[in-house]
């Protein structure tokens, strides 16, 4: 079995690779997480009895901690989710994306680089630094304009945006310079289980059931590519397993939707399911849009799909009704990962915005 380092492994994405990498028997997992607000053990609680898979409270940018991590263990692999990810954070305090996205991921690259040139030639060859990245380095489309392809244009528009532009650059730069073995991946919009509530979907959901204003940006017209994170997670196999290195490849839902037709979506599903408190549309409250939003992004992911066979299986509409059904099944842990620091969070991003929540 192969060893895979994923860092960020207790964070929304990251902790459903890890879950389902060790559900498939796919590789032994050493997780490096920090976690932060975004980082949560709750999410790992089904592996606490897993020996193939150890949980390890630390920073990317720690150096002699990844180098002890790497001479113990020897991964075939390096997953980095690894990342500050949210707009309105980065907005409010760009500092911690820098530190993150861009000074921790250089620190991990030199650490793989290290490791991989102590190598023998064959393990060298089949090592792997994958870097999980997102559609936003690429901008914003008009409504018109055809899908982000691999070969479109960087150009970020939020401190985040940039953070994880720069990150790209210097992945791209460490196989180039240094022959690492690096993939890139960059996905749309992900939503599922154990994505932190401060994101819209999950959001929503709580605002709407506990009968809290429904708060929409602008006129909520901006589009995303949805993508449900179980396809994701299989896409980033994927590309671990037949990806050639050096290359990018787009990861999308085929879902483009506009905020609000999602909003509206959760509102139907949440009335089927609490038809004394219907209509939730009621809720909805348009808010000041926030600064520099995009408004749109797109994924042409034909590449991923003509190269290693690569689509995803879940459609939107079955993935938001599973993703309803487990935040209303889930309320304990979204009790645990909703400490006071994140509602004062809300409460600040949103009162700038020009209403409360």
């Amino acid at each position: 079995m192969q060893t895979w380092l994923v860092t960020g492994g207790a964070g929304f994405i990251g902790a459903n690779f890890v879950l389902a990498a060790r559900r498939l028997g796919a590789a032994r997992v050493v997780n490096l997480d920090l976690l932060t607000y975004a980082g949560h053990p709750e999410n790992l609680e089904s592996l606490k009895h897993d020996r193939d898979h150890e949980f390890v409270h630390g920073d990317i940018g720690d150096e002699p901690l990844v180098a002890k991590l790497l001479a113990e263990h020897r991964p075939d692999a390096i997953v980095n989710f690894a990342a500050e990810s949210h707009v309105d954070r980065s907005i409010l305090g760009p500092q911690a994306f820098i530190q993150t996205n861009i000074v921790g991921t250089h620190a991990l690259l030199a650490g793989a680089l290290k490791h991989w040139q102590g190598l023998s030639a064959a393990a060298q060859r089949a090592f792997r630094f994958l870097h999980v990245s997102t559609d936003e380095v690429y901008g914003s489309l008009g409504p018109n304009d055809p899908a982000f392809s691999e070969d479109h244009q960087y150009q970020p528009n939020s401190p985040y945006a940039a953070s994880k532009a720069a990150a790209d650059h210097l992945v791209r730069a460490y196989h180039h310079t240094y022959g690492l073995p690096t993939l890139t991946t960059n996905c749309s919009n992900n939503y599922g289980p154990y994505q932190h509530p401060e994101k819209l979907i999950p959001l929503m959901i709580q605002n709407a059931v506990a009968g809290r204003p429904l708060p929409v940006y602008g006129d909520g017209r901006q589009v995303r590519d949805w993508l449900y994170v179980e396809d994701h997670c299989d896409a980033i196999r994927a590309v671990l397993d037949k990806g050639k290195p050096a290359e990018t490849y787009n990861i999308g839902g085929n879902a483009e939707k506009p905020n609000i037709e999602i909003v509206q979506t959760l509102c139907r599903l949440l009335d089927g399911r609490f038809p004394d408190k219907a209509p939730h549309a009621r809720l909805v409250q348009h808010v000041s849009d926030r600064p520099g939003h995009d408004r749109r992004y797109a994924i042409n992911a034909e590449k991923i799909k003509r190269e290693l066979g690569w689509q995803p299986a879940v459609s939107f509409a079955q993935g938001i009704e599973r993703t309803v059904h487990w935040y209303l099944d889930n309320d304990a842990w979204v009790k645990a990962v909703s400490n006071p620091d994140h509602r004062d969070w809300l409460e600040k991003n949103y009162q700038q915005q020009g209403r409360g929540i």
